[in-house]
């Protein structure tokens, strides 16, 4: 691979904060309320502040902030979301943490792989306010930052099938062959640790040079079978899961409607075109071309 250059003027310079801030930790159906105060821990630890939980089997309650420590801001402004797909919904770029390959894959990615992805991408989308520029409008700016999910799954069976299919990326942390699986918190640790070290590094040479070259090869060089394709130019902001899933349905309704389909047996297709869409990283002018043309062919 070529070496990719961010400079200053396509990546401006953030705190590390400011890229941590655009990162949601998103826990699914989590059994025990103290898998959360840990994973609050974790994630405090490491700079992340934002916690989702969708559907726990339990509140969070006092084995949760028991188990927080420091962390237990984090619980009190933990976001309970009834589905994943409300969770997700307004995110732009999403990982699931998975132990095990699963029936129509996205790319598998290591956390430092994961953690390159994100900050490529919060460069090349955020708008995110200065410190230099204190008249910006803060709820506005705030509206505009790059949203990214890391999903972590149940104690005794991570995510299911449907729920990996949301995620653009599957991060698999390197273990133990025999038994890879680790305790839902301890994932939270090892994965935010990664991304930390990483943001951590990327602000220094940026704060440095306002250049960084980042050597694919160096970075990749973990997994060299998986090509990870990062859209560094972008017109228009890139859209959301909740709109990707959106585009899934409406091509999957226009195939079914032309025949191309059958709405009793569509098997794999709407997975398949929701990997797809991941794969194309779609702005959102090029969301409303595509729902202009499907909406076209619907009327013919």
């Amino acid at each position: 691979m070529s070496h990719t250059s961010l400079s200053s003027t396509s990546a401006p310079v953030h705190t590390v904060s400011d890229y941590l801030d655009c990162m949601q930790v998103v826990m699914v159906n989590t059994t025990l309320p103290a898998n959360i105060g840990s994973a609050a821990r974790a994630m405090h630890t490491m700079g992340l502040s934002r916690l989702t939980v969708v559907d726990p089997k339990l509140p969070i309650d006092e084995s949760s902030v028991s188990h927080a420590a420091g962390g237990s801001d984090l619980l009190s402004s933990a976001i309970i979301a009834p589905t994943l797909e409300s969770a997700i919904a307004n995110c732009q770029l999403v990982f699931a943490a998975s132990s095990r390959s699963r029936h129509l894959p996205r790319p598998v990615v290591t956390p430092t792989q994961a953690a390159q992805i994100m900050l490529a991408f919060i460069d090349s989308q955020s708008t995110l306010s200065t410190k230099e520029n204190p008249d910006v409008n803060q709820a506005i700016e705030s509206k505009q930052k790059p949203n990214i999910a890391i999903l972590f799954g149940r104690e005794d069976r991570g995510l299911t099938n449907e729920e990996l299919a949301y995620a653009d990326y599957h991060i698999q942390i390197d273990a133990n062959p025999d038994y890879p699986v680790l305790n839902v918190a301890s994932a939270v640790q090892v994965i935010a640790s990664f991304i930390f070290a990483y943001t951590q590094n990327h602000f220094q040479a940026n704060a440095k040079t306002g250049d960084i070259s980042l050597d694919d090869n160096k970075i990749l060089t973990a997994q060299p079978t998986v090509d990870v394709h990062l859209r560094q130019q972008w017109d228009e902001p890139a859209i959301t899961q909740q709109q990707l899933q959106q585009l899934t349905q409406r091509t999957t309704d226009l195939m079914v409607q032309r025949g191309l389909a059958d709405s009793e047996h569509l098997k794999s297709l709407p997975s398949r075109l929701s990997r797809l869409g991941s794969r194309l990283q779609l702005d959102q002018k090029e969301y409303q071309l595509l729902s202009a043309l499907i909406a076209k062919l619907s009327k013919v």
